[in-house]
């Protein structure tokens, strides 16, 4: 089984991005093949500082090696080392519905947030599909929202398949956890650096800067003394994240708890806060490892983008021959 994901380096990494995407992702390196990417040509949709963009690239290598990925087991990458992907990109433009792009949720959700609508953005699940089909990819680990991108992919690699013959692209397949498929923020919409509401996967300075971030947490207005709901509670979706069954459920029933034994907010976040610190301690102290050995960082992403061309060219051969490019 080949096993393929990739994220952008768009910024600083959050627990949104490690539950749904990095956790799974180094799970799965026991299991197949792993082709893991940095998909900087998807964030210039968004970013537009060369410098940002590079040092971006850097820290999100670091934080996958930091949280578990196995250069002898995995494979990662830079997308951008890999100019096979826009090749294949085009390809598969040929057979791309327009509205098939334009029902893209993501597409329009970003126009409506104010980014700029332009070619890149639209065209984007296209791409995406290539970064998937050029290593034959048969499961791809993906948040919620990706879900559909996923779909757009295997439907592009159908109507390949059907124009030039079956087998031309293998049609993956979408793995989706459910628990963490969307991970709340601070505010209790889904976390995303788009919103800025989001709890980063590493303290962005100190444990009391992470701890004040935690404390931001929007919950009620409830006092004390009184009964709190658990109903959509971001600090209780949070903390099952974190917890076991039984903490979990300790933490619920302490919301019901009123008078001179109620419990506040400050209490349930502190809590939190206690299970986010304990969960990242060895990541924090890889990551400060691997930030004194930056050329063995530089050294893995060269190796992988070797790799990952050598497969790349074996799939863009078959296709090119059958298109008829060659």
């Amino acid at each position: 089984m080949r096993i393929l994901t990739g994220l952008q380096p768009s910024g600083k990494l959050h627990i949104g991005n490690y539950f749904g995407a990095m956790e799974p992702a180094v799970k799965l390196q026991d299991q197949g093949e792993a082709f893991y990417f940095i998909a900087d040509y998807h964030a210039m949709t968004s970013m537009t500082d060369a410098a940002t963009l590079r040092e971006n690239v850097r820290e999100l290598a670091i934080d996958f090696l930091a949280c578990g990925l196995d250069p002898e087991k995995a494979t990662i990458f830079r997308q951008s080392d890999i100019p096979e992907v826009n090749e294949l990109a085009w390809i598969l433009s040929t057979v791309c519905p327009m509205g098939l792009l334009q029902r893209c949720h993501s597409y329009k959700d970003k126009v409506d947030r104010g980014v700029d609508a332009n070619h890149a953005l639209f065209a984007y699940p296209a791409l995406m599909a290539a970064d998937i089909l050029l290593y034959d990819a048969n499961l791809v680990p993906v948040g919620k929202d990706q879900k559909q991108h996923l779909e757009v992919t295997r439907d592009l690699a159908g109507k390949i398949n059907d124009k030039f013959g079956e087998g031309t692209l293998v049609v993956p397949e979408a793995q989706i956890k459910d628990a963490t498929s969307v991970v709340p923020g601070l505010d209790g919409q889904k976390m995303s650096k788009s919103y800025g509401n989001t709890i980063p996967l590493t303290p962005p300075t100190t444990m009391k800067a992470l701890r004040k971030t935690i404390m931001k947490i929007i919950t009620t207005s409830h006092e004390v003394a009184e009964a709190k709901p658990t109903e959509g509670s971001t600090v209780i979706a949070l903390y099952q994240l974190f917890a076991d069954e039984a903490a979990v459920q300790t933490m619920i029933d302490e919301h019901g708890f009123t008078g001179e034994e109620g419990k506040g907010y400050g209490h349930f976040k502190q809590q939190l806060f206690d299970a986010y610190w304990e969960k990242f301690t060895a990541v924090r102290a890889k990551r400060e490892e691997l930030e004194g050995n930056l050329d063995y960082v530089q050294q893995v992403i060269a190796n992988g983008a070797e790799k990952a061309r050598e497969e790349s060219a074996k799939v863009l051969d078959r296709v090119r021959k059958v298109v008829g490019l060659r």
